[in-house]
């Protein structure tokens, strides 16, 4: 295998930096995946995923959002209420977050039945 000069391997490394930033970190994908499974609505998102802080959760949200992952819908109702979609952006990474999971039961096998 030929070794890459500098821009090459930047040019190779960005796309995944730039997903790395944009799902990384300890709770984005935790929140996708309890859209996914359901949970449509603050407490119900912050419920599902332990140890989520209210404070982190909306912070999370927000980002999503702005990186069009999620979709905000206010429904004009008694008291109001807020319901959380994912885009089809988001549903893109349906593949990566199903291969994230396979690899972590097999990590977990390896690691724990030792």
């Amino acid at each position: 295998m030929k070794k890459r000069d500098h821009k090459e391997c930047v040019s190779a490394l960005l796309p995944v930096k730039d997903t790395l930033d944009l799902i990384g970190g300890k709770w984005k994908l935790l929140i996708i995946i309890s859209i996914w499974e359901g949970n449509k609505h603050f407490r119900e998102i912050e419920r599902s995923i332990p140890k989520l802080s209210t404070k982190v959760l909306a912070k999370e949200l927000k980002e999503l959002e702005m990186n069009k992952l999620l979709h905000r819908n206010v429904i004009d109702d008694f008291p109001v209420r807020i319901e959380y979609t994912l885009t089809e952006h988001a549903k893109s990474l349906k593949t990566v977050i199903g291969t994230l999971h396979s690899w972590g039961l097999t990590h977990r096998k390896a690691i724990f039945e030792k």
